[in-house]
């Protein structure tokens, strides 16, 4: 899909900005280590409890057990999705998304000359951010974000056009929830696509939060009908799927939700595969060339999930995670508020930082819990609603050199916390 193009060497900025992102991450690793060792020292040598260090060491070994057990679990499912990814992309979907999305996005551009490179490189990396096809999405960023850079007045300082294109990449939608449904049928999850609709309208809201402050603090009217239609559209879709779950009770919300998830991803599945006999893709052939990187997708994770499984496991085993949240669901209802969706926390403190770390504890969640609890579904959403923005920055500012980043980072912590908002909102509606 990247051609024969090639993403240019990281800049020294990138390599500060993910130094810094690596070092936090380091920092929080090693302190849930170093915090679940003095705990289990206070309750041994203190209270007494000296089963401690073999319910801390059990616990660690086993959940370096559990990470290598989910990854290898992955792989079937994993495995197919890739192969049907890789038919959409052979069948040239990405291209059908990107003449749909070109004249809203040329709106929203309006400082890059009609026909530039960058326009177009743009459109197809949110087409296939929007498809899950990452491994097409991120070289396809990168060059948009050079030719982005030709048009730039002042190397070192974001343009307006570089600030929307990132934005717009930290808070993306994503139409398919792959990797989120994946976890939860390895963890024996009854219906994994119960959070297929609530996790949809969760990334559209962020993406939408993200397009209507961006614009606003450019001055970009949105009031632009080729601009405006589009927009009301998606709200009015959003809005109406939610008003019709808000007028059931919970027992048919739930039949409603996983019937329509269910729908909408075996009609995808099977939307994909039309479309490429249409096109007259082998299908057959590009599904396998696809799901042969199923196996290599579910090796790589292996160590990011052992590490932070073992990291939380240290704290979950000695109490120390249990009475952080305990005083944290206190405080919410000193509030007056519900404090069910206080376990969901870590996970979503951490995704801005860092997607491994996010899903270390969004897995720990749905063991502790279950996948089809409560705070297990709501997990899942807060996942798939939010995303990693310091990476996103870090990744399209650093490969072109610019130091100067404005308000990206505001804005994007700001969709952060508004698609979070947004997904305990959604997991008390469809949910609660």
């Amino acid at each position: 899909m990247s051609g024969s193009w090639q993403p240019p060497l990281y800049r020294p900025s990138l390599g500060r900005i993910t130094h810094i992102c690596n070092m936090a991450l380091a920092r929080i690793w090693l302190s849930l280590f170093g915090v679940g060792f003095l705990a289990a020292c206070y309750k041994a040598f203190v209270r007494g409890q000296l089963e401690v260090f073999t319910d801390l060491g059990s616990a660690i070994l086993k959940a370096a057990t559990t990470g290598v057990e989910i990854s290898l679990g992955l792989i079937g499912v994993m495995a197919f999705w890739l192969g049907i990814m890789k038919i959409a992309e052979q069948a040239g979907l990405i291209n059908k998304l990107a003449r749909v999305l070109s004249p809203v996005l040329g709106r929203l551009f309006p400082g890059i000359p009609a026909g530039h490179p960058a326009l177009g490189a743009m459109i197809m990396n949110l087409s296939a951010n929007m498809l899950g096809l990452d491994s097409a999405a991120t070289p396809l960023g990168l060059k948009a974000m050079q030719s982005l850079q030709e048009l730039n007045p002042e190397p070192d300082r974001a343009t307006n056009a570089q600030l929307m294109f990132t934005i717009l990449n930290s808070a993306g939608v994503t139409l398919i929830p792959v990797s989120i449904m994946v976890y939860r049928a390895q963890l024996g999850a009854a219906n994994p696509a119960d959070i297929f609709l609530p996790a949809l309208i969760g990334t559209g809201i962020s993406a939408l939060s993200g397009i209507v402050i961006t614009a606003v603090l450019q001055r970009i009217n949105l009031l632009q009908l080729k601009l405006l239609l589009p927009l009301l559209g998606v709200i009015g879709v959003l809005g109406l799927v939610v008003w019709q779950a808000s007028q059931l009770d919970q027992v048919a919300l739930g039949r409603y939700s996983m019937f329509a998830g269910n729908f909408l991803m075996v009609s995808i599945i099977v939307g994909f595969l039309a479309v490429g006999a249409y096109k007259k893709v082998h299908v057959y052939d590009a599904f396998i060339e696809g799901a042969k990187g199923g196996f290599e997708t579910a090796v790589r994770i292996i160590p990011y999930l052992i590490a932070m499984l073992c990291a939380i496991a240290a704290v979950r085993s000695t109490g120390v995670m249990d009475y952080g949240l305990a005083i944290l669901a206190r405080t919410v209802e000193a509030l007056g508020m519900d404090s069910a969706f206080v376990p969901a926390l870590p996970t979503a403190l951490m995704k801005p930082l860092s997607g491994s770390g996010a899903r270390g504890l969004m897995l720990d969640t749905l063991k502790t819990y279950g996948p089809d609890s409560f705070v297990g579904r709501l997990v899942s959403i807060v996942q798939g609603s939010t995303e990693t923005t310091f990476y996103v920055l870090a990744l399209y500012y650093g490969s072109v050199g610019i130091r100067h980043t404005r308000y990206s980072l505001a804005v994007g912590l700001a969709v952060d916390f508004i698609g979070v908002v947004a997904a305990i909102w959604l997991g008390y509606l469809f949910f609660g």
